[in-house]
């Protein structure tokens, strides 16, 4: 029995759950108002939606548990997942979630000095992993050959990236600015495990930023994310591990800790880093937090008052209270007491801060403003999109529409047809060809990566093949 079917019959009875729910689908009517509002458009500028057609439900009637049980400690890439524990975005769409802040990019190609681009830099990598923040939801597997597609012209930037492997699941993604400034690739292996009371994601794969005006190129790899009590207790998200940015033409690095909880909270979501030259010295310290915002300052001042803030945390220590009892097994973790706000050092430089969700965020998977318009099927769309695009997937749109009965049958329908068509290249004894990128060495780093072919908005698509 192998990794696709060995859960089925798990699935099986959450499926049955799903189905027989309340229908939201609101493709049926005309209605309008917060949920589905259409913006209109002014002064020739595209205007994007506000809000998604229907707002998401309950999963307080399914239990992870029936699923994960058998998990623990296995890789989550190869198991099939109900579609009550998704959100109605393909994982490429989840990977544009990276542009939401691409303004600091062309602030980046915009300064003189490269340790103001560097601190640009930082702050783009610090905000592309911010729109996880309350994200519970698992975006959809990509098909082997699905794309997607986003231009933006109000933030000068266009978007292409493809699902190029299955097994081990592998998405490649190429940005360029609109302007020439810029191109921003990279390929994606996301390595899902379950540790019992929590579902972490390590990121595989190199992350690539070339500020073509000052011909530099900025690599790195994002945190590992990691969803606790998937299975008691409220959920929480956080990110954790060192990135490490290095400017391969100048030797400037940023090296970024990205802070666990700790005890008691005291440190969850923090970054503190600095930057430094060839010769190591540093040149420039970064903190703040990946949730809010990112402030910078010059490691004298940074030093001075963190001496201060130890004699203060010295005279207010308190001995911690261990006795309750409780065992680590039989509890969920405590979402931890978030601190109101950063605080800021006299002095300081604000390099980023967070885009205000919308009102509606939580009744929409807590998606941001950017991330409500990804999966938008513009009228006239269809005719210029390939057949590959995620917005044509009718399981993400059966989700997106509030129609779980749908969706649900659609998604067991393209999984069943992802296996046939590989069953059948296995009886011809062919090889899946990857239509926009190609497998390489990323050429700054020399490692395994996946590299854009060209042409895509050429917009020949004759032989796309065909998944839905």
């Amino acid at each position: 029995m192998n990794g696709e079917e060995e859960f089925f019959d798990a699935v099986t009875e959450a499926h049955q759950k799903v189905t027989g729910m309340i229908d939201l689908d609101t493709s049926k009517n005309n209605r309008i108002g917060k949920i589905g509002e259409r913006p209109s458009q002014e002064n020739g500028i595209q205007k994007h939606r506000t809000s998604l057609p229907a707002p998401m439900f309950s999963r307080s009637d399914f239990s992870v548990w029936t699923i994960l049980k058998k998990c623990v400690g296995l890789e989550l890439s190869k198991i099939t997942m109900p579609i009550a524990f998704n959100e109605p975005l393909s994982f490429l769409q989840r990977i544009t979630e990276y542009m939401e802040h691409v303004y600091l990019i062309h602030r980046a190609s915009c300064q003189p000095q490269p340790l103001e681009r560097m601190q640009s830099v930082a702050a783009f990598a610090v905000s592309a992993v911010a729109s996880q923040w309350e994200r519970t939801g698992k975006p959809f597997n990509p098909l082997l050959g699905e794309t997607y597609e986003l231009i933006r012209e109000d933030l000068g930037f266009r978007f292409i990236s493809e699902q190029v492997s299955h097994h081990p699941p592998i998405s490649a993604f190429h940005s360029e600015g609109l302007n020439h400034d810029f191109l921003f690739h990279g390929s994606i292996y996301p390595k899902l495990k379950f540790w019992g009371k929590s579902v972490e994601a390590e990121p595989r794969g190199t992350i690539t930023l070339e500020l073509l005006k000052h011909n530099e190129a900025y690599t790195w790899t994002n945190p590992t994310c990691c969803v606790h009590n998937v299975i008691l207790g409220k959920l929480w998200i956080e990110q954790y591990g060192t990135v490490e940015i290095l400017n391969h033409r100048t030797g400037h690095k940023c090296v970024l800790h990205f802070k666990p909880c700790g005890l008691f909270g005291k440190e969850l979501h923090k970054v503190e880093g600095h930057i430094q030259d060839k010769n190591k010295k540093k040149l420039f310290v970064i903190y703040g937090k990946w949730t809010e915002c990112l402030w910078g300052i010059d490691p004298v001042s940074y030093e001075s008052f963190k001496k201060q803030e130890r004699r203060g945390d010295h005279l207010r220590k308190a001995k911690l209270d261990d006795s309750s009892g409780k065992t680590d097994s039989d509890v969920a973790d405590d979402v931890p007491v978030t601190q109101e706000t950063v605080q800021v050092i006299p002095g300081s430089k604000l390099l980023w801060r967070i885009n205000t969700r919308p009102p509606n965020s939580a009744q929409m998977y807590n998606f941001t403003s950017f991330t409500v318009s990804l999966n938008e099927l513009e009228t006239g769309m269809e005719k210029t999109l390939p057949p590959t695009d995620c917005r044509l997937r009718p399981d993400i749109r059966g989700m997106e529409n509030g129609n779980m009965d749908l969706a649900s049958q659609e998604k067991e329908r393209l999984e069943e047809k992802q296996r046939e068509a590989r069953r059948e290249r296995a009886r011809e004894e062919a090889e899946w060809q990857t239509r926009w990128f190609y497998p390489g060495n990323n050429p700054y780093t020399g490692t395994p990566d996946w590299l854009y072919a060209g042409d895509y908005f050429e917009r020949n698509f004759s032989d796309c093949p065909d998944i839905y």
